[in-house]
This record gives structure tokens, C-alpha cells and sequence, in this order.
């Protein structure tokens, strides 16, 4: 015979008859029980004080509570062989599962250990014993003040038409409910980055007319880094976009959707009843849709919750408690770790930015606007500069030592006062060195003229320097090949020096030929006597 569970009603109707002084056959008719069900409720009620002759009014609340109570601690049906063996290694069983096994798993692992144990037998055991499945009792947190939270969350609502080769693309959206008037906003986007989470912060405050001074957000990279109930790793750049709009982050637990409950289902909600069977070609037609729904549709709905439409809520009891809304476009910071190499430059979006020379090596901290990049060091200023476009340089000379600003910065008046410190003359020298066209290409010979003052000392140089202008010479080799070599020493003019006659010298008579006056004819050799 098929088991039917007997109501509270039924046994109260039951006693009720019994203490009016029907009799069981005419009670098992009128109420649909077999008399040995009746009889065992009458017994239940005689053990806890009640008889026939006490009348109906002695069957107070009280009295049935006690009844029913007695009825539910009897014997009932048996336990079997498989849950006296869960009995004996319960706490095996318990250990397994608060280590978060599947119970499926669970009686894999006791089969291995030769505990046979039927699934059904060892589910009903481990949820009525050891808690297995139970859902815990909460409690409904009481709603905030009107403006005070808002809670945000995300997911994915549906998937664009086809464009020309054929794809689809899904979009995700950012859903903002009012905790105290459940008035809902909906973002549609791409990709849930940083920007994008402000950027529909930006729409968001505009839609509702101001901003709220709580935001509840779930654990979305998109604001938080690192997910910790008690001190979370906020985004910088959101908190620095909170800091500037003026409300604060409270995100929830991790697998924690009690903390956000007014907006937790409504993704489902959302994506079911504003987006599902639409279709749209672009995202604007999505959020043009998003934006309708929320006015016309879900706004205009009773809530079942506050029996309140909650764009007639909120009008009436929030809109007025909000902070005032943005008037001015937020720029979001473009934010980068780049390291200085040795060049003294790094690079941020492309473009190289110089820092002194006491950075280079390091990691800095860079936060690059529309018009300025901010160069940090363990959150303390060290550099600004202005912001170039990609493939850009800017460059400050007070980062550098003079000597390699002038080379890198192609500073030609800075050589030229530098060799003007030496003399006269070494300047005009190396103005004569950088005349023409492309003086840059010999800056280096400049360079070598003030290593040569260094080393052979100014007065030196300017004398070499000036006998060399004299001459209009300009070599910087051959001036430093005279440099080396010395100074020539001056040439003196002395006294005519007479020369004394030979003390050997011969008559011509003693020479075998004859010494003839030039322009004369030697004579004959048989002209001689």
C-alpha cells in the first residue's frame, strides 16, 4: 500500500471529532484514515493529558503542538545494514567530506578501503547526520538609506548578428542595481577592463542623475586585484577614480553571492528579459535597448519585493539624496612600470621620456595623461614631463651632465662658450672648427680642442692656438701634432766668421795639370816645354 502523509489539519480534525465524542468508524469516514492510524493519534493525545470526557475546548495550540511533536519522535521506519556501517565510520566519512570531496568520490575512496555503502543509503546519512548539502539560515540584511549603496555586478547577455564574414560577438554587461529601490542600470560592453568599469561608472552616474556613495562590486579584475574579505587589493586606477568622484568600494566575498543580493540574479533576469530573441548589429543598439528596458519595462514593473515600480521609487525617494553627478569627462590614466636604461630614457606607450642619472637600472612607477607623464619612485614624484605621441622624444638637458646634453641635445653655443673659457684664441679656433654646413658632424673635433686644454693646459693651447690662426690653420691633429713636438726654438742672426787660410795648401805648379781661369782653353799637351 502507497505511503500518504497525514497534514496537520487531518490529526487536528481527528482529535477535534474524538473529544466530541465520535466514534472511530464514523471518524474514519468522515476524515479518510484507517482506523489504526486513529487509533494511534488517540493514544499520542492520552499520553499527553488529553481524554474524551475533557471536551473540545481543552485542544488548545499548545496541547496539538505537543501531540504533533510526539507524533514526529516515534520509532519510524527502520534503519538498514548500510547505515549502521556509515555509523561505524562516520568519522571517516566527516573527515572526507570537509575536505570538499563529492560524495560520489566519497564512496569510490570507501569502496577502496572495503566499505560498501549504497549511494542512496550514504547521501540520506551524511545530510541528515553530518550536514552534507544543507543550505545555512540567513538572514535579510535591512535595506541602506536612499543614495547610500549600489551594488554592481557582471556577465554575459548574448551575442551580436553576424557580421560580413560570418562571426558572431558576444557582449558582457555591467549591471547597477539601487539596494534601496532596486532601480537597475545596464551597461553592455566587450571586455570588462578598467576603463571600461569607469566608463560605465561615467554612464551609469548620468543615467541615475547623480552618484551613490557606496559602490558593492564583486571581485571583477576590472576594480579588484586581489580578493580578501577583510583588506582587498583595489585597482589603483579605479580607486583613483573613486577618490576623484567622491563614493567608496566595498567588494564582496569570494563565492560569497549573499553580499550582493539585489543584483546577483538579476543577471539572469536581465539577459532573459531584455536581451534574449533581440538582435542587434552593433553594441550602441544594445545599449539603446539596455537603457529602454530599464525606463520602460523594468522600471514601470512592481517589484515584488517593495510593491513599488522602482523607477517611481526612486524618483520620489533617492534621486534627491544622490551626490551631484559629474560635469566634466574623466580622463583615465594610462599606467606603466618602465625601467630606466642607460641611455637615461624609458619608454612609456611608445615613446621615451629621459630621468637623472641616479634612476638608471630601476623599475619607476609611470602615469601617463593627455598631457603629462608622472614618473614615480615608491609613490614619491621624480619626474614629469609632457606627454609626446608615439615615437616621440622629450629630453631635459638638467637630466644630464653638461658635457653630454650638449652632445646629445646638439648644443653648438655650448661648446663654443666652453672653448671661450680657455682664451681668446681657443674660441676663435673653435669657431673656425664648426664653420660650414652641418656643424654637428664636428663637434667631436671641438671636443678633442678641450681635451687638448686639459692636458697641455690653457696658456699652452691659446699660444698654439693663435700662431696656428695666424697661418689660417684649423686641424685639431696638426695643432695637437705641434703641441706634442714642443715649441720650435727661435732662429738668432750671429757675426760673419772668417775663415783662415789652409795650412796645407800647395802652389798650383805642384799639380800634374795646370789650373786654368774658367773661360780659358787648356793648352795642348805638346805645347808644353
Amino acid at each position: 500500500m502507497a505511503y500518504r502523509e497525514v497534514t496537520m489539519i487531518e490529526v487536528k480534525e481527528v482529535l477535534r471529532q474524538w473529544l466530541s465524542g465520535q466514534s472511530r468508524k464514523a471518524m474514519g469516514r468522515w476524515v479518510g484514515l484507517d482506523r489504526n492510524t486513529i487509533r494511534r493519534y488517540i493514544l499520542v493525545a492520552q499520553q499527553c493529558g488529553l481524554h474524551a470526557a475533557d471536551g473540545v475546548d481543552v485542544l488548545t495550540d499548545e496541547k496539538m503542538s505537543d501531540v504533533l511533536a510526539a507524533l514526529g519522535t516515534g520509532p519510524g521506519r527502520p534503519r538498514g545494514e548500510g547505515w549502521a556501517i556509515c555509523e561505524q565510520h562516520r568519522e571517516t566519512i566527516a573527515r572526507l567530506i570537509e575536505k570538499r570531496i563529492r560524495l560520489t568520490k566519497v564512496r569510490k575512496l570507501l569502496l577502496r578501503q572495503g566499505i560498501d555503502v549504497s549511494y542512496p543509503t550514504l547521501h540520506r546519512f551524511a545530510y541528515s547526520e553530518l550536514g552534507f548539502g544543507k543550505r545555512r539560515l540567513t538572514i535579510p540584511v535591512a535595506d541602506c538609506g536612499p543614495g547610500e549603496e549600489l551594488q554592481l555586478d557582471t556577465g554575459r547577455m548574448g551575442s551580436l548578428e553576424p557580421d560580413e564574414t560570418g562571426k558572431r560577438r558576444r557582449f558582457k554587461a555591467f549591471l547597477f542595481t539601487s539596494v534601496l529601490t532596486r532601480h537597475r542600470f545596464v551597461y553592455p560592453v566587450f571586455t570588462e577592463q578598467t576603463a571600461d568599469a569607469i566608463f560605465a561608472c561615467e554612464v551609469a552616474w548620468k543615467y541615475f542623475g547623480g552618484i551613490f556613495r557606496v559602490v558593492i562590486p564583486d571581485n571583477t579584475k576590472a576594480i579588484v586585484n586581489i580578493a580578501d574579505p577583510l583588506d582587498p587589493g583595489l585597482n589603483i586606477t579605479f580607486q583613483e577614480y573613486a577618490q576623484n568622484r567622491g563614493f567608496f568600494i566595498d567588494p564582496t566575498r569570494v563565492r560569497a553571492p549573499r553580499d550582493k543580493g539585489r543584483v546577483e540574479r538579476a543577471v539572469q533576469s536581465t539577459r532573459d528579459d531584455c536581451f534574449a530573441g533581440e538582435k542587434f548589429k552593433t553594441l550602441e543598439e544594445a545599449r539603446c535597448r539596455a537603457r529602454e528596458w530599464c525606463t520602460t519595462e523594468y522600471g514601470m514593473h512592481r517589484h515584488t519585493r517593495t510593491q513599488r515600480m522602482p523607477l517611481e521609487h526612486f524618483s520620489a525617494e533617492e534621486k534627491g539624496c544622490l551626490l551631484p553627478a559629474p560635469t566634466d569627462a574623466y580622463e583615465v590614466p594610462l599606467r606603466a612600470t618602465p625601467k630606466v636604461h642607460r641611455d637615461q630614457h624609458a619608454a612609456v606607450a611608445k615613446a621615451i621620456y629621459s630621468l637623472p642619472r641616479d634612476f638608471v637600472g630601476k623599475t619607476l612607477e609611470a602615469v601617463a595623461t593627455r598631457t603629462t607623464v608622472r614618473f614615480y619612485e615608491n609613490r614619491v614624484l621624480v619626474k614629469v614631463h609632457p606627454r609626446k605621441p608615439p615615437g616621440g622624444r622629450s629630453t631635459d638637458p638638467a637630466d644630464f651632465p653638461a658635457e653630454q646634453a650638449a652632445l646629445a641635445l646638439r648644443d653648438l653655443d655650448f661648446l663654443k662658450r666652453r672653448a671661450a673659457q680657455h682664451g681668446e684664441a681657443v674660441g676663435r679656433f673653435a669657431d673656425a672648427l664648426l664653420e660650414g654646413p652641418l656643424p654637428w658632424t664636428r663637434m667631436r673635433r671641438v671636443y678633442a680642442l678641450l681635451g687638448l686644454c686639459r692636458r697641455y693646459g690653457s696658456a699652452r693651447v691659446q699660444e698654439a692656438c693663435a700662431e696656428a690662426l695666424g697661418f689660417g690653420l684649423a686641424d685639431v691633429k696638426r695643432l695637437a701634432r705641434a703641441l706634442k713636438n714642443g715649441p720650435v726654438p727661435p732662429v738668432t742672426m750671429g757675426t760673419n766668421r772668417v775663415i783662415p787660410l789652409a795650412r796645407y795648401l800647395r802652389p798650383p805648379s805642384q799639380y800634374a795639370l795646370p789650373m786654368v781661369p774658367r773661360g780659358e782653353k787648356p793648352p795642348d799637351k805638346g805645347d808644353a816645354p
